[in-house]
């Protein structure tokens, strides 16, 4: 299938927005936010040096390789979780407990639904943003399917977090993507998510009320409501890809995460020539992890050019 040319630009925006979000606002993790006079607006090293990925895109380009493996035969929630479970073995630098509970799982020879299943039992309101941070590669790949997106954005959540805020989001973010790529204006793309996706009344009314708060509001923890909340309120107040994602990156706290999914999401609207060149030089990163290749704003694109192609 031919992919329209501004379609390509903005899921190649889409890829690398996510990468690069998450690179900006790994600094600025579980710090408070910073004051509007004080906003950092370059790459600084944290934990991590200056530019670089973290589990969030890690996850990410797992997800990416299992929708390029198994192709138009669509996500295999096993293949996916086995390559969860081999991530984890390789010692990321972070991984959420939400997650690290459920993959252990899966590595200790639980099937994915007998562990999500088990833990989110264990801890029934979990529901922390580790699948939303990672779902964007499913929009790429079935950016010509509203009802594959939604289905598979649903299902790749469910794989370690089956709270339905947490399935609920995805399917949200990844309409939203699906929107924007199209050229919708922001505000509507976003209007047209909430109806395409059925989404629980407690995060509905966030998503409705972001663009109306103001950002001492904004808590940007680590819960998923949160987070779709702080990108949502990113997307629609600023007007920049490098406004949103800075924006969203200096409240702080789960600031990578947030920065992320802004990311994606900005990238989509505004496309790749509104991605800072300089954010492009310093993103940096090694996938797999331990003797993997290392990745740059190059790889991203052509990994985008392979995913709406897959």
């Amino acid at each position: 299938m031919t992919v329209d040319a501004d379609i390509l630009d903005r899921a190649r925006a889409c890829a690398l927005g996510a990468a690069i979000g998450d690179a900006f606002g790994m600094p600025l993790e579980f710090l408070g936010r910073r004051s509007l006079d004080h906003l950092l607006r370059e790459m600084r090293p944290g934990r991590l040096p200056a530019g670089a990925f973290t589990d969030d895109t890690e996850m990410a380009l797992a997800l990416a390789d299992s929708l390029l493996t198994t192709g138009e035969a669509g996500l295999d929630p096993d293949d996916l979780a086995a390559r969860y479970v081999a991530w984890l073995a390789s010692g990321p630098d972070d991984v959420g407990r939400h997650t690290r509970l459920v993959v252990g799982r899966i590595a200790a020879g639980q099937s994915w639904v007998q562990a999500s299943a088990a833990v989110q039992q264990a801890y029934p309101d979990s529901a922390g943003n580790g699948s939303v941070m990672r779902c964007w590669p499913v929009a790429l790949a079935r950016w010509d399917n509203l009802d594959g997106l939604s289905a598979e954005s649903e299902l790749q959540g469910r794989v370690t977090h089956a709270h339905p805020e947490c399935v609920a989001a995805c399917s949200f973010v990844n309409a939203v993507i699906f929107h924007l790529l199209r050229n919708v204006m922001p505000d509507e793309a976003v209007g047209e998510a909430l109806s395409d996706a059925s989404t629980p009344p407690e995060l509905r009314a966030a998503i409705e009320a972001a663009p109306n708060r103001r950002r001492n509001e904004l808590a940007n923890t680590g819960w998923v409501r949160h987070t779709v909340e702080s990108a949502v309120w990113g997307l629609l107040t600023t007007e920049s890809f490098e406004e949103a994602v800075v924006q969203v990156a200096n409240l702080g706290e789960d600031a990578d995460t947030a920065a992320s999914v802004v990311g994606a999401l900005a990238g989509a609207a505004y496309g790749l020539d509104a991605i800072p060149a300089r954010w492009q030089t310093a993103l940096q990163g090694t996938w797999p992890i331990g003797g993997g290749q290392r990745w740059d704003a190059a790889r991203f694109v052509a990994l985008a050019d392979r995913l709406v192609s897959a």
